[in-house]
């Protein structure tokens, strides 16, 4: 049997013309401030000057353009409205922007500084075909006080190019040559010095590149100008990088009418949480971070997050997470006029096997402590539980850390074997850095007979040692080699000493160290 061939790739690029000075007459609505369509520009300091970096519909339809410096803009037009511009601003609207996507395709990638590229290849079904999905993006964005521009194409170049100087809706598969052949050469985007070598040469459209050979193209003026019209005219897909990765499994629920009430969410995320988890299952896959996402009607978005400490697929015990983490939320979860989208996706998947318990019950044991875990990382937050996480390494320093005890591993956490009576090797948890203490001993590369450590002198009753431990030569090639000696003193407390550097042969003073108590 032949394999099915994939379906063609569809990009939608967005591109928002005005978004610096929409972004203030958005702010300027709400504050009662000065309408929309007084003429606004953007400043920026270039060169010692105040320059036009942005400008409104209607500063621009009385030929305020960028570049134009501020003194002669406000001799044209003496009202002339002036703000600084704020780039950080407008990136971090746009980054909202591409949250907001998400909600058409889980593939969004950034285009700055005022563009976005959505990979929508198998999406517009959903909203009942390429056309009804543009529409809505438009309309929603529309809605919301932005103009925008919007082209639907089978390559990101082609689109973004025919989003930005085109006035195609919609190119055909197969059709991105023929659109954007009329296009200027700005649509390649490329560098002020390209553009006037190509404009002396009499090439000022992209059709009159395409007409010459790629061979002697390449020769004049760059390889790059060739790939980026190869991109351009959809010869070359060079894919996007979207800004959130796929997940391994992704399943939503639409609502025709939007809930806002407590019930109806957790009724969806329930309903949503056993979707994923017959999928899981299908795979013998386990999640350990499983991420909600709330869609609210006005295009605010957000997302709440939960992680666990082994594969799971418990729908009750994931509910359970999501609900201790939504009551210990400082900000609560607002619905707004409503969630008319809400979304269930488990970006972290392991194999996941059926759980057998032993005859000494120790499993179920473990899994009652890693639920319990669970809970107090979705109430308290990840990063203040903690567990340590064990190296493969022979340095004692670097053996064990503490981590967020759900990014922790079974594995990762497990601790070298010891015989049943036996004390432990280690401490649990060590100085860092070793704390410096005085020692008498009865002979210089033996144990110590008694220690000073904070003023207070301990008397060594038992010791045993030594455990010899180098240095690992690749992080610190002069570092001392150490002797590791356990020791009890007579009121039975125990404690983690070293000696370094060998005597006679490192050094002729080896200096004592206490490095961790033992519980």
């Amino acid at each position: 049997m032949t394999a099915c061939p994939s379906p063609p790739r569809r990009y939608l690029a967005l591109w928002l013309p005005f978004l610096p000075t929409d972004r203030l007459a958005r702010r300027a609505a709400g504050s009662g401030g000065a309408p929309a369509d007084e003429p606004l520009v953007l400043t920026a300091q270039v060169k010692g000057a105040l320059r036009i970096h942005a400008s409104n519909r209607a500063a621009l339809a009385l030929g305020l353009a960028p570049g134009l410096a501020l003194a002669d803009a406000r001799a044209r037009v003496p009202g002339l409205i002036a703000r600084d511009h704020e780039p950080d601003e407008d990136a971090a609207l746009l980054a909202r922007f591409a949250e907001a996507a998400d909600r058409w395709t889980p593939l969004v990638a950034l285009d700055p500084p005022h563009g976005l590229v959505l990979d929508v290849t198998g999406c517009a079904h959903l909203f009942g075909g390429e056309a009804g999905l543009r529409d809505d993006v438009l309309k929603r964005f529309r809605t919301g006080g932005f103009s925008i521009r919007a082209c639907l194409a089978g390559t990101p170049d082609a689109a973004k190019a025919l989003a930005r100087f085109g006035r195609v809706a919609i190119v055909p598969t197969g059709g991105e040559a023929a659109a954007v052949r009329p296009l200027p050469i700005a649509a390649l985007r490329l560098e002020e010095v390209e553009r006037a070598a190509l404009s002396l040469a009499g090439l000022k459209r992209i059709g009159d590149l395409a007409d010459i050979a790629s061979a002697p193209l390449a020769a004049r003026f760059g390889e790059e100008l060739s790939s980026r019209l190869r991109r351009v005219l959809g010869r070359d897909d060079i894919r996007i990088t979207p800004l959130r990765p796929p997940p391994a499994v992704r399943v939503e629920k639409r609502f025709a009418e939007p809930i806002a009430h407590q019930e109806a969410i957790e009724s969806a995320l329930g309903e949503l949480a056993s979707r994923a988890a017959a999928l899981l299952e299908e795979t013998g896959r386990g999640g350990r971070r499983f991420e909600a996402g709330f869609f609210r009607t006005d295009g605010a978005v957000r997302r709440i997050a939960v992680e666990t400490g082994r594969p799971s697929r418990d729908v009750r015990a994931v509910l359970r997470l999501f609900r201790e983490r939504l009551d210990a939320l400082a900000d609560p979860l607002d619905p707004g006029f409503g969630f008319d989208i809400v979304r269930l996706a488990v970006p972290t998947v392991e194999p996941l096997g059926q759980t057998q318990p032993g005859l000494d019950g120790k499993a179920v044991e473990e899994d009652e402590l890693s639920d319990l875990v669970d809970r107090l990382a979705a109430r308290f937050g990840a990063e203040r539980v903690l567990r340590f996480s064990a190296a493969d390494t022979h340095d004692p320093a670097r053996a064990s850390r503490l981590a967020p005890a759900p990014a922790v591993s079974r594995r990762e956490a497990a601790r070298p074997e010891q015989e049943a009576g036996e004390p432990p090797l280690r401490p649990l948890q060590l100085f860092e850095p070793p704390q410096p203490i005085e020692t008498l001993a009865e002979a210089p590369d033996g144990p110590p007979l008694r220690f000073r450590w904070r003023r207070a002198l301990h008397r060594v009753v038992h010791a045993e040692g030594p455990e010899r431990i180098a240095g690992e030569w690749w992080r610190a090639p002069n570092q001392p080699t150490r002797d590791y000696y356990r020791v009890e003193d007579d009121e039975g407390r125990r404690f983690w000493l070293y000696r370094a550097g060998l005597y006679e042969r490192e050094t002729a003073r080896p200096r004592w160290y206490l490095h961790g108590l033992f519980a």
